[in-house]
């Protein structure tokens, strides 16, 4: 009698799992392939120059480790602008050189607190500049960082990471399609899907292009955020989504705001504290703003109480626009960022102002 092991010891004829391929060439299908990721590729692109997005380079992590390393390379005694939005659109590269002889470095990040940046300059050696502080109130005195993995980014940057980015430079200025705003899977996500009963529709939306971007991160307003109606109100609507009056939040928000608040203006003065001993002129300023913000920032963070505090306790000039009439009467199409020709005619009274009231700070500490 066979052993009930014995089907196990039978050899298994294997032919009857095999699935050739069908005998036909490759070549063909690799080529009408390669003809339909083009053409698709090229109507994508046509559709968006269509649109008016002008050439630019991506406003992406890579690109800002490669601007902050300049500061380890020797080129740490220049003048390094951080800060928010407001001084990465609004402070002209090109217009602070000719009014100074020396190109700045444009760290600041939209969305971002500039702390971390300022504490990492703080204790970098190689910094021996000058460095300006933009503040824009709901995000320096909350700690907000949209874009943290930029600042992570540094000091941490992979080989992988390095080479992707010197790939992608040489193509993002030709390539209208090649920026985040316009991949497919983000341009589905900001329809005007209908809401599901019980969803919370009181949501921050996600921010469209506003500018565009030059290889040293010189960012400038895009036209069509002054120039198409429809496009300036939805950006203003953007500013507006998710706000909640401070009267309407409850104690706890109201608690934890002031406890962050205070806890972010200690940590500017420790970075303060440390560049100030190291002979580097730290330099705060307020940008101008107006509409919603004119509104909201007063309303969440009053001057007297944030503001006026951060320049008592770190004893840095603050340069604040509404105390000085030359950085007055700008056109701000979505009210937090200024039209390319208004930037520079910014960039440079800015400059002016800050060198004045420089030399009068010093002379004021001196006596």
């Amino acid at each position: 009698m066979p052993s009930s092991t014995s089907s196990s010891s039978e050899s298994v004829d294997m032919s009857k799992f095999d699935r050739p391929l069908p005998k036909r060439q490759l070549r063909n299908t690799v080529i009408v392939a390669f003809v339909i990721c083009v053409t698709l590729m090229t109507g994508w692109e046509l559709y968006w120059r269509d649109f008016g997005v002008p050439a630019s380079y991506r406003n992406s992590e890579g690109l800002w480790t490669i601007q902050r390393r300049r500061i380890d390379n020797g080129e740490g005694d220049k003048t390094v602008l951080t800060g928010s939005s407001r001084v990465f659109f609004n402070t002209q590269l090109d217009v602070w050189e000719a009014e100074s002889g020396q190109r700045p470095i444009q760290l600041a990040l939209e969305g971002t607190s500039p702390l971390r940046i300022m504490e990492g300059l703080a204790d970098d050696d190689d910094f021996t500049g000058t460095l300006l502080v933009g503040v824009a109130p709901m995000l320096f005195f909350s700690g907000f960082e949209y874009r943290q993995a930029v600042v992570d980014r540094y000091g941490k940057e992979t080989p992988t990471q390095w080479l992707g980015q010197q790939i992608s430079m040489p193509f993002e200025p030709y390539l209208r399609f090649y920026f985040p705003d316009y991949a497919l899977f983000q341009i589905l996500h900001r329809q005007d899907w209908p809401v599901r009963e019980g969803w919370n529709s009181n949501i921050v939306l996600d921010v469209r292009k506003l500018a565009n971007y030059r290889k040293d991160r010189n960012a400038r307003l895009w036209s069509k955020v002054a120039d198409n109606e429809d496009y300036r109100n939805e950006a203003r609507m953007i500013w507006e989504s998710g706000f909640v009056p401070m009267d309407e939040r409850d104690d706890a928000f109201k608690t934890m705001a002031l406890e962050g608040r205070a806890t972010q203006i200690e940590r500017a003065v420790t970075a303060t504290k440390k560049l100030h001993e190291r002979g580097i002129d730290v330099i705060f300023v307020r940008n101008p703003a107006e509409g919603h913000y004119a509104m909201s920032e007063p309303m969440f963070n009053p001057r007297a109480e944030t503001w006026d505090v951060l320049i008592e306790k770190t004893g840095a000039l603050g340069i604040h626009w509404l105390d000085h009439e030359e950085l007055q009467g700008f056109y701000l199409p979505e009210w937090s960022h200024m039209t390319g020709s208004e930037a520079d005619r910014y960039t440079k009274a800015l400059y002016h102002v800050i060198q004045r009231e420089l030399a009068a700070h010093k002379n004021m500490q001196s006596e």
